[in-house]
């Protein structure tokens, strides 16, 4: 199963509708958002994801709820950390900060968190997977990126979204 994560879109419309088409592109059943969509206004091109939506709030939301009422249109939305179990049993565990995740008690497999701007991929002691897919929106590091998980082999693929045309992966 292939699952497209992003975060931090921070209102960059471009950009958004930039991961959408890597995602449609590389045909993920589900898309993961860790928070930071930050207004209404970056709800509409979401609309052209041709999978759900599963999201969390971040710490820069202006419009609880009028995101929530938009994000019914293409998903769901809740506050971290959010639980998610995909279609094929991988348990998730959605955050908008890495400090939303220490301590946590229970079973997942994945935990997908931001903030930072900073994309991160790392194992735990448990081998739990943790993914940062870092700033969707570039506005601070000017690197904007997302990531795709096949869940079946648990390897992901951090896509940078200005590489032009070559931000579609190819290899998928």
């Amino acid at each position: 199963m292939r699952i497209g994560i992003f975060a931090d879109s921070h209102d960059h419309l471009d950009y958004i509708r930039k991961a959408v088409a890597v995602f449609n592109h590389s045909q993920c059943e589900t898309v993961l958002f860790a928070g930071d969509l930050v207004s209404t206004f970056a709800i509409p091109p979401l609309r052209e994801l041709i999978c759900p939506l599963v999201a969390c709030f971040g710490d820069n939301e202006g419009n609880k709820p009028g995101l929530l009422a938009g994000i019914r249109i293409v998903g769901v939305l809740g506050e971290p950390p959010f639980s998610y179990i995909a279609s094929d049993g991988t348990r998730f565990l959605l955050a908008h900060m890495e400090s939303q995740l220490r301590g946590l008690c229970g079973a997942f497999d994945v935990a997908v968190y931001a903030h930072s701007h900073k994309p991160n991929i790392f194992r735990d002691a448990e081998d739990r997977l943790f993914i940062n897919p870092g700033e969707t929106s570039g506005w601070t590091f000017r690197n904007p990126t997302v990531v795709l998980l096949e869940t079946d082999s648990m390897e992901t693929s951090l896509i940078h979204l200005d590489d032009g045309e070559s931000h579609l992966p190819s290899r998928l």
